[in-house]
């Protein structure tokens, strides 16, 4: 099992210091992350596309490529790339780049996104929100597949006949996963195209709520004829871990409330409790926080029942202290995973 990270590069006033965290300067320090996590052996980063205010990262692949060449061995991937309003060759020219950038550690989670912003930025309209995924996505495939591509275009795509598209990534092909938000059509979708499936946990509840979705996705798979092999899944959490229980919630808590509590008010969502943010932090909750063995013992026991082949921990949730995250990063590689290791071996 691959253990990851991934943030959306949350910027604004951080509720604990009042100071407050530029673009510039939050994408200066998630380079300085990716470079830690490299050295204390995480597994994979990932980096959210977003189109507003609160957050740094708009272009995946350009962000990621600052810490690709200070890197050896860590994975790079979007988290999500919103395909629907973006030109899938585009797309794969960026992260083709990144993974000659990176000696071929680079990857795509393609998804609609969980915001709209990006639709009318870039001309398109919401009401063929599910037409243009579908349409982008099998493009995406097509050029990933073949470095000429016949594809004939169509409402939403230009036609390319014949086109070749570079540069070709280091990795052949290049992993391609699909977003799957919790709904049982898109992971039946991504099982029918024999794409790996990231499913997210986002707004808590218990991880075992995931169990039916994963169960179809394997099911439709093997229905469909699927290599097993490629049917691959990923548990996208929210996550924070530092020396203790009480330590990880008391700097985790104060940016998560402010921040799920302002997305909460444009969605007409009632804020979150410390009650009910300190049940999903238990052990059946959808929050991966507390101390190292607490966390540790999550991820194996969320393991042990979804059987998921990666799990990828959102730290940076609201504006944290940067040396917060490092020192929560550092504990993540140097304790949890060793820990999650060791239990994962004595089940085997």
């Amino acid at each position: 099992m691959e253990i990851g990270l991934f943030t959306f590069g949350d910027i604004g006033t951080n509720p604990q210091t009042g100071l407050t965290v530029t673009a510039p300067e939050r994408l200066r320090n998630i380079v300085e992350e990716i470079t830690l996590a490299d050295q204390v052996g995480v597994d994979v980063y990932g980096l959210g596309e977003h189109h507003r205010p609160d957050y740094a990262v708009s272009s995946v692949a350009v962000a990621l490529a600052a810490a690709a060449i200070q890197t050896k061995n860590i994975r790079f991937t979007s988290t999500v790339s919103v395909l629907s309003s973006d030109d899938p060759v585009r797309v794969f020219q960026q992260f083709a780049t990144l993974d000659g950038l990176s000696d071929g550690r680079a990857e795509i989670i393609a998804g609609r996104g969980a915001f709209i912003e990006s639709f009318p930025l870039f001309g398109y309209d919401l009401d063929d929100y599910e037409d243009l995924f579908i349409e982008k996505l099998q493009m995406l495939l097509e050029i990933n597949k073949q470095e000429h591509v016949a594809w004939p275009g169509s409402k939403h795509t230009q036609a390319l006949d014949g086109l070749g598209v570079y540069p070709r990534p280091v990795q052949d092909p290049l992993p391609i996963w699909m977003a799957v938000g919790g709904t049982p059509q898109s992971a039946a979708r991504a099982a029918s195209l024999g794409l790996p499936a990231a499913f997210a946990l986002i707004l808590g509840g218990e991880w075992a709520r995931l169990a039916p979705l994963l169960q179809l996705y394997h099911q439709t798979g093997h229905s469909s004829g699927q290599d097993p092999s490629r049917l691959r899944t990923s548990l996208n959490a929210h996550a924070f871990v530092h020396e203790t229980m009480e330590k990880a919630m008391d700097i985790y808590y104060p940016a998560h409330s402010a921040r799920m509590g302002e997305l909460g008010r444009e969605r007409g969502m009632s804020a979150q409790s410390r009650e009910t943010f300190t049940a999903f932090c238990g052990p059946r909750g959808g929050y991966f926080v507390g101390g190292p063995t607490e966390v540790a013992e999550k991820i194996l026991a969320a393991h042990e029942a979804l059987r998921f082949e990666r799990i990828m921990l959102q730290f940076g949730v609201g504006v944290i202290d940067h040396r917060s995250m490092l020192d929560a990063i550092e504990i993540l590689g140097t304790r949890v995973i060793p820990e999650v290791r060791r239990g994962l071996a004595k089940c085997s």
